[in-house]
């Protein structure tokens, strides 16, 4: 039976998107898996025209998270599948292997509010800290916050100096303007 499709493609409405590796593996742990993952969703931008932004994301060693708003007319469960497929499909060829890299589809949540928007950003970009990769969620080098700080715009969409005013200072506790990111 086939899935609905996910997301409202009139209004650009923004998720939090999870989706974990076949059998809770940890094979997102290397870099060179991690690159191709962040190249892969790129690629979907930049090559195929899907239209997104994504927020922020952290990718772990077992699973990712993507804060991400699909463009008007875009299908969320058409990007991720498009991204899903082509990231396994390399891996597999890369590793002489085949079969399932991904366990399930993917889990998505709708955000509701400015509120729970803050709340998703600041819940993704904290998971590396609560499992012990990093002491500060600025420094995990595979999420969004950490790019947004080095002006990595490939992935995350660059945010205003009026963003981090109304949004770092509490998880940050510093001068916003001092990480505002502009086209990089």
């Amino acid at each position: 039976m086939a899935h609905p499709l996910r997301g409202d493609t009139s209004r650009g409405d923004s998720y939090h998107v999870i989706s974990g590796c076949n059998r809770k593996a940890k094979e997102l742990k290397k870099k060179s898996t991690k690159k191709l993952f962040l190249q892969v969703l790129c690629e979907a931008k930049s090559e195929k025209g899907y239209r997104f932004e994504v927020h922020t994301f952290s990718i772990m060693d077992t699973h990712f998270h993507l804060e991400i708003t699909p463009m008007k007319g875009q299908s969320l469960s058409t990007i991720m599948k498009w991204v899903k497929q082509v990231f396994a499909h390399r891996w597999n060829k890369e590793h002489h292997t085949s079969g399932h890299f991904w366990g399930d589809r993917f889990w998505s949540r709708k955000i509701t509010s400015d509120v729970d928007f803050w709340s998703v950003f600041r819940y993704i970009n904290d998971n590396p800290v609560k499992s012990g990769m990093v002491r500060k969620p600025e420094n995990w080098e595979w999420s969004g916050l950490y790019h947004l700080q080095h002006r990595i715009t490939r992935v995350v969409t660059p945010v205003t100096p009026e963003f981090w005013t109304r949004f770092t200072g509490e998880i940050l506790g510093s001068d916003p303007n001092s990480y505002y990111c502009g086209e990089g």
